[in-house]
């Protein structure tokens, strides 16, 4: 694998310095940003390499303690809570600068059967059949700084569609919580369960916090607009594969106090929940100064 799957694969690797402690690089996507999703896929690669191999993740829960540093790499801190019969839990915070910025509780268990049941998968169109993040950027990418242009119109690890058409995202119009992408890594991956489910995390808190801004006509490109996950939750319900496509719907219940809720479905192309998410996230706007 190369090319930036291949970089952004090694770069959820992690190295491992010590028991229970691992070391990840940091990367700036152009933002000049530390991205969630980033530090949420280490995190539960460095869960996962301390969790027996017969036990898969099936839930975590993830609080964004400090912004993270794009210059300096990140120290994961693995604690063994628990092992047991079935179910193995883990702690993980994430240190920079010898400041914690993250911590990751994680649940793995042995698989089992039981009852079975899920919500429908929404009608959607097919993904051949709606325009990539980077062919709707184009539209509007001649009015963003270089840096954010040439990030916006940029190759990505994943193959991201929206299904909504776009709003204007200078002018956006106020519209009903909630969008569906259709999501997959950009080239095949080797059949390892734990890899797919740190990249899906890693893809999972992108543009999804932003959703909370849609019924109040505001964007990320807002004057003013404050915008920054405070927690993540995953439960993994079935087993999927990232490198075939999945669709992720999402939808804003409510907000308030400057934070807004977010939820999140993910699908296979075959109508099977794999996934559910849940973010609170800080939507701040400023009075204009002066």
């Amino acid at each position: 694998m190369s090319g930036i799957l291949g970089d952004l694969v090694q770069l959820l690797a992690l190295e491992k310095i010590e028991e229970n402690l691992f070391r990840g690089q940091s990367q700036d996507l152009g933002w000049g940003t530390f991205f969630g999703g980033h530090v949420l896929g280490q995190a539960l690669s460095a869960a996962v390499q301390t969790a027996p191999s017969d036990r898969h993740v099936h839930s975590l829960h993830a609080y964004f303690l400090r912004p993270g540093r794009v210059d300096i790499p990140v120290v994961y801190n693995v604690d063994r809570i628990r092992d047991g019969g079935s179910f193995t839990t883990r702690r993980v915070v994430a240190i920079q600068a010898g400041q914690p910025i993250f911590n990751l509780a994680a649940s793995f268990q042995k698989p089992e059967q039981g009852f079975d049941h899920q919500d429908a998968m929404p009608e959607a169109p097919a993904p051949e059949s709606v325009l990539t993040e980077q062919e709707r950027a184009a539209a509007f990418a001649h009015r963003l700084p270089k840096l954010l242009r040439d990030r916006a119109l940029a190759q990505h690890p994943f193959e991201l569609r929206p299904v909504e058409e776009p709003d204007d995202p200078f002018l956006p119009k106020p519209r009903p919580p909630s969008r569906m992408v259709w999501l997959k890594t950009i080239g095949p991956l080797p059949d390892e369960p734990a890899l797919h489910a740190y990249l899906l995390a890693y893809a999972s808190d992108h543009g999804f916090i932003t959703t909370a801004l849609l019924p109040h006509g505001a964007t990320w490109l807002t004057p003013g607009m404050q915008v920054a996950s405070l927690d993540h939750v995953m439960w993994f319900h079935r087993p999927f594969r990232v490198d075939e496509w999945l669709l992720y719907v999402i939808d804003s219940p409510a907000a308030s106090g400057a934070r807004g809720l977010v939820r999140g479905r993910i699908f296979t192309r075959d109508g099977q929940l794999v996934v559910s998410t849940a973010q609170e996230g800080l939507i701040r706007r400023h009075a204009p100064k002066g």
